[in-house]
């Protein structure tokens, strides 16, 4: 192999043009664009593709429901929910899977007199008020005891396992190469390449290198301020098998969201938990979930426990995730952090990641989220 003729180690093997570590949405979709465009990928993850924060993701595609606030953050994700029609259509054709993915709507629920007045004086763009019977009526399982909701008609829900499958598969069919079971212990300079190497003692050789491994961005071997900047919150999410008719629409209230899907089970999610790498999921976590999803849908009350699921969200000390080239180490890019919004950017991450290393573009969009802002002055621009 032509590593050799380099000099590099003899446990290198392989070469490629851009190594992703880290198999959850954000590095799949990544891999995934990279290899449509031709470039040669190896994709790394210490677990199963999808096996961290994505299995225990409920998939909700609700910019202004997650951002509320006007910013870099709901521009970005209004602008991925804008992709996802042509996303998901791509992924069928490349991948030969269906992913469940439907454009329900939101109700986001209000269940105290307060904030259904706040909520009426400053519903958001996108966004209709309706009143209690309005409400009701468009969504019978909800109670009459509401105080009205804001629909979102352009919101709605990707089953995520699905949708990594797909993207798993249609990576593979344009090249890509997976490596799972491996954790990535190290990333060091090798004169114009990046080598990693594996805790096993395996190396390989790539021009730039994605950090897409979530909550263990600072485990990969580049010590920055970027990647000590994001911590795990441990979040926990409940399926129901719904005893009648399920909700018609993705449901919002102050403790809960409510995801219906096709096959007649309801996700209920998320607790938010600052508990370090725990992963376990708790009786606390299930019970708060289900007197949370009982009282905005008493129907609840009726359904089967199907099961429980965690992961661990990748959140940073600003809020935002962080994407773009590393400010220590030429050729790492980031794609991290993207907290409980990982499904709904995949889609503009992917895009813009791809950009930057197959064209050398660095959409103005990115500007918010690069990793220098842990490391500049404040005042100063990165």
């Amino acid at each position: 192999m032509e590593g050799g003729e380099r000099g590099y180690d003899r446990h290198v093997t392989e070469r490629a043009d851009v190594i992703v570590i880290g198999a959850g949405i954000i590095g799949c979709a990544i891999a995934y664009q990279l290899a449509r465009r031709g470039a040669a990928v190896r994709l790394f993850d210490a677990r199963a593709i999808g096996g961290g924060a994505t299995q225990a993701s409920a998939g909700v595609l609700a910019p202004y429901i997650e951002s509320p606030s006007p910013g870099p953050l709901l521009d970005l994700a209004a602008r991925s929910l804008s992709m996802y029609d042509r996303f998901i259509s791509d992924l069928h054709q490349d991948s030969g899977i269906d992913v469940e993915y439907r454009l329900t709507g939101t109700l986001e629920v209000m269940t105290e007199p307060d904030a259904a007045t706040h909520a009426k004086e400053n519903v958001h763009e996108g966004g209709e008020w309706f009143d209690t019977a309005s409400a009701v009526a468009l969504e019978p399982s909800l109670p009459p005891t509401i105080h009205g909701a804001i629909l979102t008609r352009a919101h709605g829900y990707v089953v995520a396992s699905q949708l990594t499958e797909a993207l798993t598969w249609a990576a593979l069919r344009y090249g890509a190469e997976m490596e799972t079971g491996r954790r990535v212990a190290a990333i060091e300079r090798r004169g114009d390449d990046l080598e990693i190497r594996t805790d096993d003692g395996e190396r390989w050789i790539a021009g730039r290198v994605v950090i897409a491994a979530g909550s263990w961005a600072a485990q990969v071997g580049v010590a920055d301020r970027a990647s000590a900047a994001v911590r795990p919150i441990r979040g926990q999410l409940i399926r129901l098998a719904w005893p009648a008719r399920s909700p018609r629409h993705v449901l919002w209230g102050p403790d809960c969201y409510v995801v219906p899907w096709r096959d007649g089970s309801v996700l209920v999610g998320a607790t938010v938990e600052d508990v370090g790498f725990d992963e376990r999921t708790t009786a606390a976590g299930v019970r708060d979930l289900l007197d949370a999803g009982c009282e905005l849908v008493p129907a609840a009350w009726g359904a089967t426990f199907r099961e429980a699921r965690v992961g661990l969200r990748p959140a940073t000390s600003d809020g935002l995730p962080i994407i773009g080239p590393s400010g220590s180490m030429p050729g790492v890019i980031y794609a991290t952090g993207h907290y409980r919004n990982g499904i709904l950017l995949a889609p503009v991450t992917a895009a813009l990641v791809t950009d930057l290393i197959l064209d050398n573009r660095f959409d103005p969009a990115l500007q918010g989220f690069h990793p220098l802002r842990f490391s500049v002055k404040e005042g100063q621009a990165p």
